[in-house]
């Protein structure tokens, strides 16, 4: 188990219109590290604002910062959250720009939550480097910073000492993941059994899941298939029986799945039966041709190929990869 020989000393951004989650998450997840790590605190936590004043989130939580920009300790690391004035109003303070740009300097790790990106994109941090953010505002964050590698379908993702995260709860991942890189990976397994969270979560972002992103697009019919999709993974299912669940002709129906969801039936359906692979597979032990069966393969072989053609990896990786 790692140790650290001196507390490292973690600031987060406040700010009025900020994401009160993409705050208040990291910082449970650094101070369950300093519940869960034997001997002293690890971390020295300490919210930072434009001024030692009270913030108010966009929900409506107040906030009050321990230190201004000016007062703010020297730091192990700095991580913005994200939020409406992340986007619209701090990336035109040039204080807080300088500020950053100073510190960029001697900070082991400049962090960012969801849209947080937008400030250090806007003080020149991030140029040629490789980000992410919430996907809703991905393409916004590529057309105003062209600089920027915006790579969308990710939890989060390093870049020499910037650390970039989805959105909201994604923030948490990063965090537990700077934990398990300062303190190793068993107290970082304990803070997520304190949080109930994965240690590392299977997949992308959240809301780039199959069933996620389908039940936001479709709507009606063929919101309610991706339902009756989920329930029989495991049977066969072509695209006459995908039609009759929602009482179209085949014809009809391949021209509306692809308006509504941009791809075939086909492919989607693998999909579907992939990411709930990914899902069993991090649950538990159960042998992969019990996992290929489950989700409507026909044999292991064929699993292991479409798995490690969609992700990269053999299905025995990618468990070993993402449990603790």
């Amino acid at each position: 188990m790692n140790a650290l020989s001196t507390p490292k000393t973690v600031g987060l951004l406040a700010y009025d219109d900020m994401q009160a989650l993409d705050l208040a998450g990291p910082l449970d997840v650094f101070g369950g590290a300093n519940a869960c790590a034997p001997g002293a605190s690890p971390y020295e936590l300490c919210v930072i604002g434009m001024q030692a004043r009270a913030v108010r989130a966009e929900n409506g939580l107040s906030i009050v910062p321990e230190y201004a920009l000016e007062d703010a300790p020297p730091l192990d690391t700095l991580l913005i959250p994200g939020g409406i004035g992340a986007r619209l109003a701090l990336p035109g303070e040039a204080r807080l720009l300088d500020w950053l740009r100073e510190r960029a300097r001697d900070t082991r790790r400049m962090v960012s939550v969801c849209t947080g990106v937008y400030v250090l994109a806007a003080a020149g941090l991030l140029d040629g480097r490789r980000v992410t953010t919430h996907w809703r505002y991905a393409d916004d964050l590529a057309r105003r910073f062209p600089a920027l590698q915006v790579e969308t379908d990710r939890l989060f993702l390093r870049d020499g000492c910037f650390a970039t995260s989805g959105g909201l709860t994604a923030g948490m991942d990063l965090a537990l993941a700077l934990v398990e890189e300062d303190l190793g990976a068993p107290v970082a397994l304990d803070v997520a059994r304190q949080l109930v969270m994965y240690v590392k979560r299977p997949g992308s972002q959240a809301q780039f899941s199959a069933p996620l992103a389908a039940q936001a697009q479709g709507s009606g019919r063929m919101g309610a298939l991706v339902d009756w999709l989920l329930g029989h993974l495991d049977e066969p299912i072509d695209i006459e029986r995908m039609a009759g669940q929602v009482a179209m002709s085949t014809r009809h129906f391949r021209r509306m799945f692809a308006d509504t969801f941009g791809t075939t039936p086909a492919r989607f359906v693998e999909k579907l039966r992939l990411e709930q692979a990914c899902i069993r597979l991090t649950q538990g032990r159960a042998p992969i041709g019990r996992i290929a069966s489950g989700v409507g393969f026909n044999s292991a072989d064929a699993f292991r190929r479409a798995f490690r053609a969609r992700y990269g990896v053999t299905p025995n990786d990618y468990r070993d990869r993402f449990t603790g």
